[in-house]
Parts: C-alpha cells; structure tokens; sequence
C-alpha cells in the first residue's frame, strides 16, 4: 500500500517539469513563428515606449518571483516543486496570491513579449497559463490540501490562485 492510498499526504507534489517551461516553450516557438512571419506589435515609431515598458514590466516579473522564492527559503521550504514542502507559507507575495512566482513568470513573459514586438507570445500565453495552470498548480493545490489539511483549505479559501 502508497503513503497516498493509506491516507497519508505523497511525499512530493508530482509537479512533472519545471514550471519555468510552461513559458519558456511557448514563447520561444512565439519567437520562431515571428521569424518567419513577423507580426509587430507596434511600428518603428513606437519602439522605445513599448521595449521601456517591456523592461519595467521585466523586471517587476523577476522582482515579484525573486520575493516569493525568498520568503520561501526564509520559510525554510523548498521552491524547487520536486522537493517537498515543509511549511505552509503564507506571508510576503503569498498573502495577496496562492501564486506569485507564476504570476511574476507571466508578467516577466509579457514584459519580453514587448520587448521582442511581436503578437505572437500574446497569441500563445494561453497555452502557458493552461499548462501551467493544470500541469502544476492543480497538482501542488492537491499536494498541498493533503500535507497541511485545514490550514491549507482555509488559506485557500482566503487567498485567490492568481490575483
């Protein structure tokens, strides 16, 4: 008999890749597909306001991830989804989401979008919020739910999964 299947919560949460990829893959095949057909997203006159705007929306993405892995680590749990967590972390970023390393992820994906110009990682981002959405977070929430209980279901309860 599994830990899982005696009742007792699996001891990693089955996150199959790393999340990371759920962006990286679509937006460098956004990239490709821009390379053979070129969809701007604005002219030549409006460059330098959308790769400024694309650099700040970049750096906040990478700011608001690099803030909820250290509030992990200050925790003392793992950020790495193939480790197991070891505590319920629910201060810094994680009051105002469930998700802040994905939702910096996606808007450091949005941030390059703009900096690339292209309508292409626009197009394909729904394809990294499903995968990322039910490849992973769905499986750590039932990780999570099954290692920490009722703490978990009411910070669940309390917090929204993205914003």
């Amino acid at each position: 008999m599994t830990a899982a299947q005696a009742g007792a919560a699996p001891a990693r949460s089955g996150v199959r890749y790393p999340p990371p990829l759920a962006f990286a893959i679509p937006f460098v095949v956004a990239w490709l597909l821009d390379r053979v057909n070129p969809m701007p997203l604005v002219g030549p006159d409006r460059r330098l306001v959308i790769s400024v705007a694309g650099t700040v929306l970049g750096a906040l993405g990478i700011g608001l991830a690099s803030w909820a892995a250290r509030t992990f680590r200050r925790a003392g749990t793992a950020v790495n989804p193939f480790e197991p967590s070891t505590a319920l972390v629910q201060g810094g970023p994680f009051r105002f989401t469930r998700n802040p390393m994905y939702i910096g992820l996606t808007v450091l994906y949005l941030g390059l979008t703009l900096l690339v110009n292209s309508f292409w990682p626009v197009m394909l981002l729904p394809i990294s919020l499903a995968a990322i959405t039910l490849t992973v977070i769905r499986r750590e929430e039932r990780y999570l739910s099954s290692k920490f209980g009722a703490a978990y279901d009411d910070y669940r309860r309390r917090v929204r999964r993205w914003l």
